[in-house]
């Protein structure tokens, strides 16, 4: 019934809470149905409990008999989630078998509910061949104006009434529904637990793998180009041939400008400056120069972003353009950062034009999701053999 008079997806879809949107005949017809299953239901409790009553009030018999009521219930519960599933488009997790007395509680729910549901649409169906009854009169005349008025006065006021416990049981029904076959709260809460557990042990290996990455380039880029310098100076002050020292100084200078520059790129890896200083559009500018293809930028942001998700949004761009760079043969990247419409979401998506096959399970990668799975974000990669590469990120600004 759940989604008649609001038209909102009313139970999980794989346990997040969504639904597929399903047209409004068809939840109609759905909440008809509800009231017939419902209708069943209550002839399995009146026919089914005579039956079994004394042997239900034994003590001895009682566990079989419950067995017998309960199996009948759950063909009833079965039939309950597939009427929700084609006519409200709920998509349910795969549920655990529940004990009867749960099985048979929520079949008692459910037939209080779709019973008092179909009294509703009896007495709508009701006030609908009044509201003729009294129109036709008045078009005949047999009916004054005065008493025409009072009447659809109260008529008004029973359908607001009839139209707001309707929409109150299709809630109350969407709930029951979610609690039977969704998972539970507890269930919700260890599957949270569990999630939180994974983002910060994978946020810690992600740190830890940059810090290698740190070390690797401090170790055998800059170092080695140090030591490099450190030798060219140390043959100039060797020297004794004067035009042979100029030019040993020369290639010192040089090689201390391009360690001054791989330390600039370093540094900004680790990170950027910019980012505190200018906001995330211009640390992405400072990408952009740095990116030795074509790189284009469309940044549609209106309000300030919270620094974690700013500083996350960077790492993603980066690390995604430095991929295109490195290893997709790549002649242009573009890059398109968004905030939702429908919600405070923030979406970065990175696309090249490259020759695809990227691994979603690769070190990069697998430290990008980390970090955004750390914020309640999803990272999505989609990299067909022979392209293109599109990375998209969804980061809560909330």
């Amino acid at each position: 019934m759940a989604g008649v008079a609001s038209g909102r997806p009313s139970a999980d879809a794989g346990g997040d809470g969504t639904a597929v949107r399903t047209p409004f005949p068809s939840r109609a017809l759905g909440t008809l149905l509800g009231c017939a299953t419902a209708l069943a239901g209550a002839l399995h409790f009146l026919v089914t409990g005579a039956v079994l009553g004394p042997l239900l009030l034994r003590p001895r018999t009682r566990p079989g008999a419950l067995k017998v009521l309960a199996a009948g219930a759950r063909r009833l519960t079965a039939l309950e989630r597939t009427r929700r599933s084609v006519f409200f488009g709920d998509r349910f997790p795969e549920h655990d078998a529940a004990s009867d007395r749960k099985v048979l509680r929520h079949l008692a729910v459910r037939v209080g509910t779709g019973l008092l549901c179909g009294v509703v649409v009896g007495l709508l169906g009701f006030g609908t061949v009044l509201a003729g009854v009294l129109a036709a009169g008045a078009v005949r005349g047999t009916l004054g104006w005065d008493e025409l008025l009072v009447q659809a006065l109260l008529g008004g006021v029973l359908l607001f009434l009839d139209v707001q416990g309707l929409y109150s049981l299709a809630a109350l029904d969407a709930r029951t529904a979610r609690a039977f076959f969704g998972p539970s709260e507890g269930e919700l809460l260890r599957r949270r637990i569990d999630e939180l557990a994974a983002s910060r042990a994978a946020v810690v290996e992600a740190v830890d793998a940059e810090r290698r990455r740190i070390e690797r380039d401090l170790h055998d880029g800059i170092q080695q180009r140090l030591v490099a310098l450190a030798v060219l100076i140390g043959r100039a002050r060797r020297g004794r041939d004067p035009e042979r020292a100029d030019a040993l100084l020369r290639q010192a200078h040089e090689e201390s400008q391009g360690v001054l520059a791989e330390l600039r790129e370093v540094a900004w890896r680790v990170y950027p400056s910019a980012l505190d200083g200018l906001g995330l559009e211009e640390a992405l500018g400072g990408v952009a120069e740095r990116c030795p293809l074509p790189l284009r930028i469309r940044f549609e942001v209106g309000a300030p972003l919270p620094r974690p998700v700013e500083t996350a949004a960077y790492f993603v761009v980066s690390e995604a353009v430095t991929n295109a760079a490195k290893h997709s043969s790549a002649s242009a990247v573009s890059v398109s950062v968004t905030v939702a419409l429908d919600g405070p979401r923030l979406t970065v998506r990175i696309e090249d034009d490259g020759t695809g096959g990227a691994d979603p399970a690769g070190g990069g990668l697998t430290g990008l999701r980390s970090r955004v799975a750390a914020l309640d974000g999803v990272l999505h990669v989609h990299s067909p053999l022979g392209g293109p590469t599109t990375v998209t990120a969804e980061l809560p600004c909330a």
